[in-house]
């Protein structure tokens, strides 16, 4: 299931999720010709953790990701360790981005398909969007070329 991607902040690396694998996989990336290479497993997820989701690279070079039934946000640095889980009042964070005036604030966005009403009383707050200060700041928007 393709979902989140993104960039290191040197361009150098692509981050990919795969949900259905629980995997975010790490390539290189050769800007001139456009291509990707020596695909790696950057993080995986077991299934009681949740499926990684949308995910956002700081100028840290640090990969956060909405983990979609694993009521958090997960920030790993650019070797794969995880340095810290937020967690969150909802079952289903779908995806994070950097925004605001200096590009601290990340913003994540949440589901409520397919829970149950009792799931819904328990989270009341799915489907929510929520803006959390980081403590590090978002990469701007890169143009694509394509």
């Amino acid at each position: 299931i393709s979902n989140g991607r993104g960039w290191s902040p040197d361009g150098d690396t692509f981050y990919f999720t795969d949900s259905g694998k629980r995997t975010i996989y790490a390539y290189d990336f050769d800007v001139e010709a456009g291509t990707v290479s020596n695909r790696r497993v950057f993080a995986e997820l077991a299934s009681h953790e949740g499926e990684p989701d949308g995910l956002s690279v700081d100028t840290e070079g640090a990969v956060w990701t909405a983990l979609w039934d694993g009521w958090a946000i997960r920030r790993y640095m650019p070797d794969g360790r995880l340095e810290r889980t937020i967690a969150l009042p909802v079952p289903r964070p779908t995806s994070c981005t950097f925004g605001g005036a200096d590009l601290s604030t990340l913003f994540i966005t949440t589901a409520r398909i397919r829970l149950s009403a009792q799931q819904l009383e328990e989270a009341p707050l799915s489907g929510s969007l929520f803006a959390i200060e980081t403590g590090v700041r978002g990469q701007m928007d890169r143009p694509f070329a394509g």
